[in-house]
């Protein structure tokens, strides 16, 4: 376990860091989904056409829901926001504001992109392969419920891939990459046979390199445990050629450590850090990272590390928050930054992102980690 240096003392390094760091050449290649999120309060009392007091907790939600049981209830949901969705859009969304190159594969639409990834699609170069999919995104005060209809996500396959992009593009593409994403590997049901093309048919074909494969799995909690432990198998192959980075959030990191047959933590979010580790040593990737709402925390090969995070308690947003984090996280790897120094820029990408509802450009994320605020 590394020794965790003043959190102040800490960000005033990091920020000088970012504010000499050349992003500009780093290629990405991210996917694979793709979503319309409808962001959604459910209205609690309504004053007026224009007024209305929303649900705030998930709790007071559900108790109104079973309340209803054996009779109904009428749920009014006011949209606040139309936006781009999946934990791939969000994330490459993110690391192109930001400033790093990011190639897009995903279901945006096809053969047109939909309306709400057409910003997305100047900052990025964008493959679409599918329609998207559609999320309706309860927002609470203390976290939000995913509502998803997946029927495009049928589309996102490695024949479908190689019917729209072709196998040679595709492998130029990663071999120019120094990032890859995979991420929502729950949502879609053909990860894990993409997965095994990628390794049989494209990285045991290119010379050795140093290259990150980032993988979110986004709340595995509705695929079997034998189903997890599958996945996580082929993710230890991938470590053969590059260096892999699993990203958790501390619901996932208590299934991953259950799937792996580690001993039950007691207080799984005091002690992140140390789940981190044991995950790590357990499955032998690269890097574990876990990020609960409050703080994060980190190991690799050569120790572990956790940062207290800028947490706020009434975000403008809080969906892609996660995402957020991911992208702040994997471009401070990329830049070469120390573990803790990297959990600082994806504390502060989330950070940023939660408190104004848009992704940091570089310049921002230097500006808000040199004064980078406590959590509330």
């Amino acid at each position: 376990m590394m020794a965790n240096p003043d959190r102040g003392a800490l960000c005033a390094a990091t920020s000088n860091k970012l504010a000499h760091a050349a992003v500009a050449q780093i290629e990405t290649l991210i996917g694979l989904d793709g979503f319309v999120d409808e962001i959604i309060h459910v209205v609690d009392k309504r004053h007026s056409l224009a007024q209305y007091d929303r649900i705030q907790t998930i709790d007071q939600f559900a108790r109104r829901a079973a309340q209803a049981a054996g009779q109904s209830a009428n749920f009014e949901l006011v949209v606040t926001q139309e936006k781009l969705g999946g934990n791939g859009p969000i994330m490459a969304n993110a690391l192109a504001a930001i400033g790093l190159r990011v190639t897009y594969i995903g279901n945006l639409g096809y053969p047109d992109i939909h309306r709400v990834f057409q910003p997305m699609t100047t900052r990025a170069r964008v493959i679409s392969i599918a329609p998207p999919g559609h999320t309706d995104a309860l927002e609470f005060l203390d976290g939000k419920l995913m509502l998803g209809k997946l029927g495009p996500i049928a589309e996102i396959t490695w024949e479908n891939i190689l019917e729209r992009i072709g196998k040679d593009h595709l492998m130029a593409m990663v071999r120019a990459a120094r990032l890859i994403g995979t991420v929502n590997w729950t949502m879609l049901p053909f990860m894990n046979d993409i997965w095994k093309h990628l390794l049989r048919d494209i990285l045991a074909h290119l010379p050795p390199a140093e290259r990150i494969l980032f993988v979110d799995l986004a709340d595995p909690e509705k695929r079997t445990r034998a189903d997890l432990r599958g996945a996580l198998e082929i993710l230890e192959q991938f470590q053969k050629y590059l260096h892999v980075i699993l990203g958790l959030n501390l619901k996932e990191a208590v299934q991953v450590a259950a799937a792996v047959g580690l001993p039950e933590f007691s207080e799984p979010e005091s002690q992140i850090e140390a789940m981190a580790a044991a995950i790590r040593a357990k499955l032998q990737l690269g890097t574990i990272v876990i990020h609960p709402r409050g703080a994060a925390a980190a190991a690799d090969q050569d120790g572990s590390a956790q940062f207290a995070g800028p947490f706020v308690t009434q975000p403008k947003i809080s969906t892609g928050a996660g995402d957020h984090f991911n992208a702040g996280f994997v471009t401070g790897r990329l830049l070469g930054l120390s573990l803790a120094e990297s959990l600082c820029v994806g504390a502060a990408t989330s950070g940023y992102y939660v408190r104004t509802a848009k992704s940091p450009t570089l310049t921002d994320l230097t500006e808000f980690v040199r004064t980078l605020p406590p959590p509330q």
